[in-house]
């Protein structure tokens, strides 16, 4: 522990300000000649412009930006899969990873229908283009353990026999009501 030390540079000395001019940051302290800046407690928030219009105002925002919750699939091609794949093999995560065809990284990716394939090939536990999967099953592939479809977070909408009508909302709301009375008259 006795033989422990900082290696060099590790420690600086602090820069003094305002110790005469020998020192390079004397009289104006680095901070310049006059102004705003120079001041005590001098200095604009951040974002001020000047009076300008600001970059945070200019920038136009509107709704809702679904930008950070979006899924990046890396797209494969079929003719891909003919080139790098032999008859019968499975086509998974593991095996695109272990041909170089994505990084080690990815975890969505999905097969696309560009291309032509010959191959019976097993695609799975990947997603599936419409393309795709028609002419992998026209060449004698299957496709298993597809991922499930998320939904987009939408209400599906109402038909209208789902939809209670005015009438109806309005004899059902006299119907709650009566019951009411009658559990009043009953105690």
């Amino acid at each position: 522990m006795a033989l422990l030390k900082r290696p060099a540079g590790a420690t600086k000395q602090k820069k003094r300000l305002g110790r005469g001019p020998g020192s390079g940051n004397g009289t104006t302290a680095g901070k310049g000649t006059k102004g705003q800046n120079a001041r005590s407690g001098g200095g604009v928030r951040p974002g001020f412009e000047g009076g300008q219009m600001p970059l945070y105002r200019r920038v136009a925002r509107r709704g809702f930006s679904n930008y950070w919750f979006k899924k990046d699939y890396t797209p494969i091609n079929l003719s891909t899969l003919e080139k790098r794949f032999a008859k019968g093999e499975t086509v998974d995560l593991e095996s695109l990873r272990a041909r170089g065809l994505v990084s080690a990284n990815e975890k969505l990716v999905k097969i696309l229908g560009n291309g032509e394939i010959t191959k019976a090939l097993v695609i799975s536990g990947l997603k599936v283009s419409g393309p795709a999967r028609v002419k992998i099953e026209a060449a004698g592939g299957s496709i298993e353990g597809m991922p499930p479809v998320e939904e987009s977070g939408v209400a599906p909408a109402k038909t209208p026999e789902e939809t209670p009508s005015e009438t109806e909302a309005s004899d059902q709301a006299a119907a709650e009501g009566a019951e009411a009375e009658q559990t009043k008259d009953d105690e």
